[in-house]
């Protein structure tokens, strides 16, 4: 999966002008244009192996009234200050959480071995690799990643639930990702 932003005025001077490319099981690409686009010639070229798809157009277009329907943007920005608040209750003061980091219902943990000097783990250990081990186990899909610091050291765990996720979903969530994260960090310490 592929997701690009270029900001039109910092790559080019040109102000509010967007590209975007998001590829997965079908690729999307958009290209928003502002003024510069509008007063100008009218002529704007672009091309992809797989633009103009229609049945992946009828798809976004799908998604988009349908959060805009359900005002699942909202919903968003309710559930993830829920989450926030759910996730500041169980791991503030927690050893090994350096900090959460987040954007709406996407959550980031960083994993360290040292709260107070923010030290990371030692890299041989793959303890992200074990934070997996440990979800996968108890249903929950995450995505931690090892080497976020400098591309050799660095842990943290991902969150991104889905739009329609309930209030009673946020513990059952928090509860599992606490789970594995102290289950896979007693397992580097024995």
């Amino acid at each position: 999966m592929k997701a690009a932003v270029i900001d039109g005025e910092k790559q080019s001077g040109v102000s509010q002008s967007h590209v975007l490319h998001r590829g997965g099981a079908r690729a999307l690409p958009v290209a928003i244009g502002g003024d510069a686009i509008d007063s100008g010639s009218g002529a704007f070229q672009h091309g992809h192996t797989y633009i103009g798809h229609a049945t992946a157009c009828a798809a976004a277009l799908a998604v988009q009234q349908t959060v805009r329907d359900g005002c699942l943007l909202e919903v968003v920005q309710v559930r993830g200050k829920e989450l926030a608040t759910a996730l500041a209750e169980r791991f503030d003061g927690h050893p090994h959480i350096g900090n959460i980091r987040s954007r709406g219902l996407f959550r980031g943990l960083k994993l360290v071995a040292d709260r107070a000097t923010r030290a990371p783990f030692d890299p041989t250990l793959k303890l992200h690799a074990r934070v997996k081990k440990e979800a996968m186990a108890r249903g929950l899909c995450c995505h931690p990643m090892g080497k976020t610091i400098d591309g050799r050291q660095g842990d943290h765990a991902l969150i991104a639930p889905p739009f329609i996720m309930t209030t009673n979903q946020i513990g059952e969530l928090v509860d599992k990702l606490s789970g594995e994260i102290d289950a896979a960090i007693r397992s580097v310490q024995s």
